[in-house]
């Protein structure tokens, strides 16, 4: 997700904004019949073991071979251009490829135009800001996974001083930090969220001097939401715990890392892989935002650091967010300056969670 995201945030912004398991699908045509037997093929930005962002979506790939029974195709290192993405995938469909998953933001774009210039091949585009009769983007509500992960923050943190490395200050981070705060607050009342933002999706370097400020501030967990596992690395070297993102972490920092919001690709793509091979597919005019229960996120939980008693508060709000029976932003909720963002009974609706640019009490930033 190497991107500049104001850019970023203001498409997720128009397209996401009232996304819903309800909303309509292009109605006026009988959706598109791929041609011929179905045969994918995936784009990836960066290398397939990069540790987080595209290995997430190899994983997933592998898993859907299984379950598909099929082979998928895959190409890496393809930039966020249209110079470097178009000849790519007009090779793949040259060669048969009727199915095309991207991964990127920058994609977005050119696999408009793609999809406009092949009519009869399924696109999709995770983290993209496009759709068309022929194309859905998709993204997940990190939020919810976040949450789960800020109890186990909450419950092995032995001074309520958690710290949180970030990218950007825009609304998909923000949401992940006011969740992670709410979710400590779950376990420990007066749990507090220090945030660092490094101004980059991946920057090892910035990542370890953030974590490391934040440690030598007092912070005895790290939460992140960056692409590379630097901040666990050096929590483990550090003897402090943390939580990961993308990925399991615990590959990298065993000792450290007690729980991570992980992507589960495959559970999404699985339906709508089906869907599209069984013809007349008629993806989201406003793209997918997932929830848990939806196939977007999920938790790597617990180590066992984490109090057998708190686990089960954990694995318990799992239960209820699988099951779509918890809110995380659900009024009447409140930020830091005691002004109310949420009113009673409300939930905040998906276009001013991509605005948010307010935080609950407990978490402290450079804002």
């Amino acid at each position: 997700m190497k991107t500049v995201m104001k850019t970023f945030a203001a498409g997720m912004l128009g397209v996401y904004a009232l996304v819903n398991v309800t909303q309509p699908t292009y109605a006026d045509d009988e959706g598109l019949t791929i041609q011929g037997p179905p045969k994918i093929a995936m784009l990836y930005i960066s290398p397939r073991n990069d540790g987080g962002w595209t290995q997430a979506f190899d994983e997933a790939r592998q898993k859907l071979e299984v379950q598909l029974g099929q082979k998928i195709q895959f190409v890496e290192n393809v930039p966020e251009s249209a110079s470097a993405i178009r000849p790519v995938v007009e090779r793949l469909i040259q060669r048969g490829s009727n199915i095309i998953i991207g991964t990127a933001f920058g994609y977005s774009d050119t696999f408009k135009d793609l999809a406009a210039k092949y009519p009869h091949v399924a696109f999709l585009n995770g983290s993209g800001t496009t759709n068309s009769k022929n194309l859905l983007s998709f993204y997940g509500r990190t939020y919810e996974s976040q949450y789960l992960c800020g109890m186990a923050a909450g419950a092995v943190s032995k001074t309520g001083k958690l710290g949180f490395v970030a990218a950007n200050p825009f609304g998909q981070v923000n949401w992940t930090i006011n969740a992670y705060e709410l979710g400590a607050q779950q376990i420990n009342p007066k749990a507090t969220v220090t945030v660092i933002y490094t101004g980059a999706w991946n920057d090892p370097i910035k990542e370890r001097a953030a974590t490391m400020a934040l440690i030598d501030q007092g912070a005895d967990v790290i939460g992140q939401h960056v692409d590379s596992p630097t901040p666990q690395i050096v929590a483990q070297e550090r003897g402090v715990y943390g939580t990961g993102y993308h990925r399991d972490m615990r590959e990298f920092a065993p000792k450290a890392t007690v729980c991570s919001s992980v992507w589960v690709w495959d559970r999404f793509l699985a339906v709508e892989l089906k869907k599209i091979m069984a013809g007349h597919w008629k993806p989201l005019p406003q793209g997918a935002l997932l929830s848990m229960q939806q196939g977007g996120t999920d938790i790597a939980c617990c180590s066992s650091a984490v109090p057998p008693a708190d686990v089960t508060k954990i694995m318990a709000m799992r239960t209820e967010l699988m099951e779509g029976k918890k809110q995380i932003y659900e009024g009447p909720m409140s930020d830091g300056k005691g002004v109310v963002q949420i009113p009673v009974g409300a939930v905040l609706p998906d276009d001013k969670l991509w605005k948010m640019e307010w935080f609950v009490k407990g978490v402290i930033t450079q804002q």
